[in-house]
């Protein structure tokens, strides 16, 4: 069964004089990806969406009209990055808001407990996330110019 459910609903908000953009891409489980003002964001939510009506595909053939030729137009085929998958261990997570303005570590790097392994931009400051633990990067979750919110994981360390 899929528990993904895709929607894309665009909505328009004011809060306290601030105009905001949102649209919600997509929902699997509890959470949601969603875009504010052109920056994207997951976003956990209490309890996951239930959806009602499952989407049915349609598919439409446009009527010809005599003599003319019907070609089949051709629809390109993108493909979708697979999430990523986190590694096994203790998890470095974002302790504010931000964006990833420098990764320092990869897969398979040694780190030691204080090395940064990941620079966060949060309100025009720089800040380093540090390893609480000494060993290997077993994932990386995020990548330079992502957005991040507080309590996201970042990298994981085994």
């Amino acid at each position: 069964m899929d528990k993904s459910i895709r929607i894309m609903n665009k909505y328009e908000y004011k809060v306290q004089g601030v105009d905001y953009k949102v649209e919600i891409e997509d929902v699997e489980g509890n959470i949601a990806k969603v875009t504010v003002n052109g920056i994207p964001f997951e976003v956990e939510m209490k309890e996951p969406v239930k959806a009602t009506v499952k989407p049915q595909a349609v598919h439409v053939v446009p009527p010809v009209s005599q003599g003319a030729k019907f070609v089949k137009p051709e629809v390109p085929s993108t493909p979708v990055a697979a999430p990523k998958q986190e590694g096994a261990g203790h998890k470095v997570i974002a302790p504010l808001p931000g964006t990833i303005s420098e990764v320092k570590v990869k897969v398979g790097d040694s780190v030691n407990a204080g090395d940064t392994v990941v620079v966060l931009e949060a309100m025009k400051m720089q800040n380093n996330i540090e390893a609480d633990y000494t060993g290997t990067v077993t994932s990386v979750m995020v990548n330079q110019g992502e957005s991040v919110m507080e309590g996201s994981t970042l990298v994981t360390i085994g």
